[in-house]
């Protein structure tokens, strides 16, 4: 077994592994995939644990470095939680981060944690607790209820912002707005986009005599509620958007859409209970993705989760999965529960997030060994195709020198560098094969270079591939470094005669060969010639660069002969 670590900065830290294990988790583990978490900053209850400084830091630090070992690539993080937050706005301070609400802690906990996160090549989103805002005499609540008396509804000991009143739409939006323009973040994520479950109930008055009807005396019809709800998201998706069209949109609707034909929800839903038509905000673009609360079991957790996918409209869906229910505290599950609907979601081509940090990094009954198994190769996001058709041109110049990697940003996007991320592969074989998520080393770098720190093996036993991908996780073809034509290096490279032609080899005779197909290392097909020993091929209409070589039979099976560099002066 073959270990490969890279130095991504000065900030230590242990990097994943790239190898080729025999493992179940690993021949399953895919290269696109959405391994999220929820990190709870309310209370404290995931971070901070202390009201100092460094020590939140460190911790901070520490918890990123063990979600990242655990597979972890997009961490929920809790930035505004009961019209509080933990970064500088118009809201109160937290109290999470010194004890008393209102109190500046002294830095920006967001910023920190967007760029460790960044550090380790995972994904910060904002979690924007919305509705919600906390006790009637809490710090958030009694502010928003002297700013905006007619934004804010009492029910029971709890302040709620209205989600019938116009104005909660252009608030929340703004919220939003300014936490994108601010900050580098990769997501918004929307917390408690829905009605309160409390929130009072239409009631029928009774009819007075000589009357045959009773009359309904209510706010809202159903579609209404759903309408009031669906223009909030309207507004912050816009106001998102139209800033940085690349953050990903996302919210966690309440587990089930809503009962099935089979499967009833148990009155608990989210389309009739709660209003969230989160089905629809896919349906309309307003959602990139969607983390649904599946904090259930059996068949109260897979049909709907069919459902969820079977009606994602090409989007991204992640179930949360209730790992709190696996402390004795909190229920009673066993692990078998939760890796049930880790391998089915992973089936079903939808990742998985975790709910919460705490119970995870706590190996309660041993779920961060089993994530650790399960998410043993890195994986990165899915790419948000429906937003963009644009690829990236791929790197160029890639060269290893004095234990680093180099490489310049292609020429075409160097006037948006800031724009462009890079994925780093390492293989024995050569062309590194950048499908195999065994092959990761270190993904969404923002620089060009990286420190090559091989724990016992020669740099040069492996071969690199570098890859540049945009801001909406779409990634171009690999710029490819040979560093090893040894016995795993599949084929004999084929000589160019003058820049202008090759000779094709001389056929074995157990090739089976018609055809010479010309592909690029991505598996492009450029031209097809017959195969003849006798003739060179012209491929002077080709552009600089690696191609490979495969033999088309009469069988139709195709095989790689060989590789071949056009060079030209």
């Amino acid at each position: 077994m073959f270990f490969l670590s890279f130095a991504l900065s000065t900030h230590a830290q242990e990097s994943p592994r790239f190898i080729q294990e025999s493992s179940q988790y690993a021949q399953e583990s895919p290269k696109y995939e959405m391994r999220a978490v929820w990190l709870t900053t309310i209370g404290g209850i995931d971070w901070p644990r202390n009201h100092q400084k460094a020590k939140q830091q460190e911790e901070l630090r520490q918890t990123l470095d063990q979600l990242k070992r655990a597979g972890i690539n997009t961490v929920l993080f809790q930035a505004r939680v009961r019209a509080t937050t933990i970064y500088p706005s118009s809201e109160p301070w937290d109290a999470c981060l010194t004890g008393f609400p209102g109190k500046n802690p002294g830095y920006d906990p967001l910023q920190f944690c967007i760029d460790e996160c960044h550090k380790r090549g995972m994904q910060l989103h904002a979690w924007v607790v919305t509705i919600p805002i906390g006790k009637w005499n809490k710090a958030g609540c009694v502010q928003m209820r002297k700013k905006y008396p007619q934004m804010v509804v009492k029910i029971g000991e709890d302040g709620f912002m209205n989600p019938e009143y116009p104005g909660t739409a252009d608030y929340l939006a703004r919220c939003c707005r300014e936490i994108v323009e601010r900050y580098d973040v990769d997501g918004i994520h929307l917390d408690y986009i829905r009605y309160p479950e409390t929130w009072p109930k239409p009631t029928v008055a009774k009819a007075r005599k000589g009357r045959k009807k009773a009359k309904q005396v209510a706010s809202k019809s159903p579609a209404e509620r759903r309408e009031c709800i669906t223009n909030i998201v309207r507004a912050i998706h816009h106001e998102v958007k139209a800033r940085k069209p690349w953050v990903m949109l996302s919210c966690s609707p309440v587990g089930k859409y809503d009962d099935l034909t089979r499967y009833r929800s148990g009155g608990w839903n989210a389309r009739t209970a709660v209003s969230q038509d989160a089905q629809q905000w896919l349906k309309e673009g307003l959602m990139d993705a969607l983390f649904p609360m599946m904090y259930f079991r059996d068949n109260h957790f897979f049909p709907f989760a069919i459902d969820w996918q079977e009606r994602s409209y090409g989007r991204i869906v992640v179930p949360g999965l209730g790992i709190y229910f696996l402390d004795p505290r909190e229920g009673r599950w066993e692990l078998s529960d939760v890796t049930r609907q880790m391998y089915v979601s992973r089936q079903l081509g939808q990742g998985h997030c975790y709910f919460r940090s705490k119970f995870l990094l706590d190996n309660v009954k041993g779920i961060y060994d089993t994530a650790c198994r399960f998410d043993c190769t890195p994986a990165l996001t899915p790419p948000m195709t429906w937003l963009t058709d644009e690829v990236p041109a791929p790197p160029e110049k890639l060269m290893a020198q004095e234990g680093k990697l180099y490489w310049k940003t292609a020429s075409e996007d160097r006037e948006d560098e800031d724009y462009i991320l890079y994925n780093v592969y390492a293989s024995e074989e050569y062309p590194v094969d950048i499908s195999k998520a065994e092959n990761i080393v270190a993904t969404r770098l923002r620089q060009t270079s990286i420190c090559l720190d091989m724990e016992g093996h020669k740099q040069s036993a492996y071969n690199y591939a570098v890859t540049a991908m945009n801001r909406y996780g779409v990634e171009s073809d690999a710029a490819q470094l040979l560093m090893n034509a040894g016995p795993r290096y599949a084929k004999p490279a084929i000589s160019i005669t003058d820049g202008q032609h090759i000779m094709l080899p001389k056929k074995p005779s157990t090739l089976d060969a018609s055809y010479a197909i010309i592909e690029t290392l991505a598996g492009q097909q450029i031209a097809v010639r017959p195969y003849r020993e006798d003739r060179p091929v012209d491929v002077s209409q080709l552009p600089e660069g690696i191609y490979q070589l495969r033999a088309l039979g009469r069988k139709g099976r195709n095989h790689r002969i060989g590789f071949f560099a056009i060079k030209r002066k």
